[in-house]
């Protein structure tokens, strides 16, 4: 009943405040328990009033990329939404008059946001406790800044479910979908490998280490930087070398595929995510070594242990497999093409140059779909720069079609 009371009374505050934010703040939610007459300590039903407020506005619960992707399109205005994220980190801050902060860094399993909780918020000394086993939703207005990205204006938030949690670590329903796909395309792909000393290597891999593979990200920033990102880099890249070698008959399919699966193998101790979490944590052996040389390593590791166990076999195969390990190795310390951009050595064979130019193309690509969904727009079909593109990124031409398949866009409007 009394629940019940409070949603009504906030109902009837919107109803009388053209201006009302329609995001509830702590005293106000407060204030409106103590007008309903409530003789317990008003901070006690102030979870249960914003549930009930939720309810009421029926906000929508998005992910951190819808909300950014509509806050840059709303030139300016908020955009009003829930969220379901893992707390990062929770950072103690100083401002520049003195006064402390708290930095909020908030990670679903697509994206982040930083949320900086001033002092003489009511939350204040509740989000400096929290820590990264901590899931919250967090309700508020939301806004693309062009400095400081999205961030999140008259918010609160409350701690999740267990079973909201389970939800929120599943990752969104189509994400799940497409990384299953991938991953299913990935394993097709080193089955299909007519080499046996390279299927076999690849299928080790696969066995031993597919688990963390699937929670590893392809990059800390700028594409694939996720959850499960290296999964579908990696399968996209497959597609790509699929596609080419019939075109290119010199090139070496089974090489190609062996090597894109293995060039950012390192990966898995550089960029890997905890088993029930969003935060990529650091390694010491990828921060002292590096994915480049991890990989390397790695496939010797493996190829040593194969060998060792098919020696006699191996002889009577061609090319060597001394040949075969040395120009797999070398697509992996190849793959940046450049040593001013960490690899030890440059292409020096056509898969190599092959698989060097997918992997750019591939996280190029990813970079403008990404880009084109949160970057400020500066005019129609034009927006802001996204690092490392080169400068403002512009609408692709859309495809071809008759004025009768589908209706045309307007002038103006975005493809």
């Amino acid at each position: 009943m009394t629940r019940r009371r409070i949603a009504e009374s906030l109902a009837r505050t919107d109803q009388s405040s053209e201006n009302c934010c329609r995001v509830r703040c702590p005293q106000r939610i407060n204030s409106v328990v103590a007008q309903v007459g409530c003789a317990e300590d008003s901070a006690r039903y102030s979870y249960s009033a914003f549930a009930a407020c939720v309810r009421f506005i029926e906000m929508d619960l998005l992910t951190l990329t819808e909300i950014r992707r509509a806050a840059s399109r709303t030139s300016g205005s908020a955009v009003l939404a829930r969220v379901h994220v893992q707390v990062e980190s929770a950072s103690a801050k100083t401002q520049r008059d003195g006064k402390p902060y708290c930095e909020l860094v908030l990670a679903d399993a697509c994206d982040r946001m930083k949320l900086r909780v001033w002092s003489d918020h009511p939350n204040y000394k509740t989000c400096s406790g929290l820590t990264r086993e901590s899931f919250i939703e967090l309700t508020g207005e939301f806004r693309q800044h062009p400095q400081f990205g999205l961030e999140a204006d008259k918010w609160m938030f409350r701690p999740l479910s267990d079973q909201e949690t389970k939800e929120l670590l599943e990752g969104p329903a189509d994400l799940r979908a497409k990384q299953a796909t991938d991953w299913e395309f990935i394993v097709q792909a080193i089955d299909g490998i007519r080499d046996p000393r390279l299927r076999a290597l690849t299928q080790m891999f696969v066995n031993e280490w597919g688990d963390r593979f699937r929670r590893a990200a392809a990059a800390r920033k700028y594409h694939h930087a996720r959850r499960g990102g290296l999964v579908e880099h990696t399968a996209q890249m497959m597609r790509v070398a699929s596609e080419i070698a019939p075109l290119y008959p010199q090139l070496n399919l089974d090489l190609l595929i062996a090597g894109i699966l293995f060039h950012d193998s390192g990966k898995l101790w550089e960029n890997q995510f905890s088993e029930t979490g969003f935060v990529m944590d650091y390694d010491e052996l990828g921060e002292l070594v590096g994915h480049i040389s991890i990989g390397l390593e790695l496939v010797n590791s493996l190829w040593r242990r194969l060998s060792a166990d098919n020696a006699d076999m191996w002889k009577s195969y061609s090319p060597p497999s001394e040949d075969v390990r040395l120009h797999l190795l070398h697509l992996i310390g190849a793959h940046h093409g450049q040593k001013e951009l960490g690899s030890p050595v440059e292409p020096k064979t056509p898969e190599a140059m092959t698989l060097h130019y997918i992997d750019n193309l591939d996280s190029k690509l990813e970079m403008f779909a990404a880009g084109y969904t949160t970057a400020q727009p500066l005019a129609p079909r034009i927006f802001d720069r996204v690092h490392p593109l080169p400068g403002t990124l512009v609408k692709s031409l859309e495809k071809f079609h008759l004025a009768s398949d589908t209706k045309a866009p307007s002038e103006g409007q975005l493809l």
